[in-house]
């Protein structure tokens, strides 16, 4: 499936959100400045005393981890498919709210 830059930029910061945790701690800080954050390239490099090819190379090294967590994990689609039952349910708008806040 092909995703447009916006679409690509969720989809890497819904899989930072979850699976954050299993990145290096330079790959998790670098990732957080740029995809929570919003810094850019030459901002998060001046930050963490490292090149702007650096930063890259550790963004480029994080989305490919997350992706393979993904493809082996499935919780992001999992999570995806749960919220869509959730939204397209007859279940009563307290108990899916709850359900939506253990997810």
């Amino acid at each position: 499936m092909m995703m447009n830059e916006l679409e690509e930029f969720n989809y890497i910061n819904a899989l930072f959100e979850i699976y954050k945790s299993l990145l290096t701690d330079k790959q998790s800080l670098i990732m957080e400045k740029y995809y929570i954050f919003n810094l850019s390239f030459s901002e998060i490099a001046q930050e963490m005393k490292i090149s702007r090819s650096g930063v890259c190379d550790a963004l480029e090294h994080g989305k490919e981890k997350l992706r393979n967590y993904e493809n082996n994990l499935h919780i992001y689609k999992k999570h995806v498919q749960i919220t869509d039952i959730l939204n397209n349910s007859t279940i009563d708008d307290n108990i899916k709210k709850k359900i939506k806040e253990v997810l």
